[in-house]
């Protein structure tokens, strides 16, 4: 989990929406810590970006993403939400409620950061698990391999992807 006062990473797409989405109830009030209720509150009624439900369900995404953390009633960031940027007419997308694949976010950095097509990515990747380890490596290490070599950041994912092996 990352500490407050770490800069959490959060690289473009998917995590940035959601990230952009908690951070902004707290820039909005300036305050450090909510109550639920009020970050509900704020996503439902005063911006109508989501009904109660949905809001709630965000909240749960936030805490298992490493986002927020509650403090007896009180919610707290867990990056720095001044250094996230609320656009102005900024809505989330649907995005925000699917659970993020980690291995599927490493292909995508590796992709966007390296500028090449992502089959690249994933041919690349094959030929490590098939060529390279004779089929006796899994797909997070074959990319956890691919950043480093492209010296790509991947250390936040680290857990999620530990998480995704033990769970196959």
């Amino acid at each position: 989990m990352q500490r407050a006062d770490r800069p959490l990473y959060v690289p473009p797409g998917k995590g940035m929406s959601l990230t952009t989405t908690i951070a902004a109830p707290f820039r909005h009030t300036r305050k450090e810590r909510l109550k639920k209720n009020e970050i509900v509150y704020y996503l439902a009624f005063e911006r109508g970006w989501m009904n109660i439900e949905q809001a709630t369900l965000l909240l749960s995404r936030a805490e298992e993403e490493g986002l927020i953390a509650y403090d007896g009633d009180m919610i707290r960031p867990l990056f720095n939400v001044g250094a996230v940027e609320v656009p102005l007419g900024f809505k989330p997308s649907t995005a925000v409620f699917r659970k993020s694949d980690p291995q599927e976010e490493l292909m995508e950095r590796i992709a966007r950061q390296c500028d090449i097509p992502l089959t690249t990515v994933t041919a690349e990747m094959n030929a490590l698990i098939h060529q390279v380890f004779d089929e006796k490596l899994k797909p997070e290490a074959a990319l956890v391999i691919l950043a480093r070599r492209r010296r790509v950041p991947f250390q936040d994912l680290l857990p999620a992807l530990r998480e995704s092996v033990l769970k196959k």
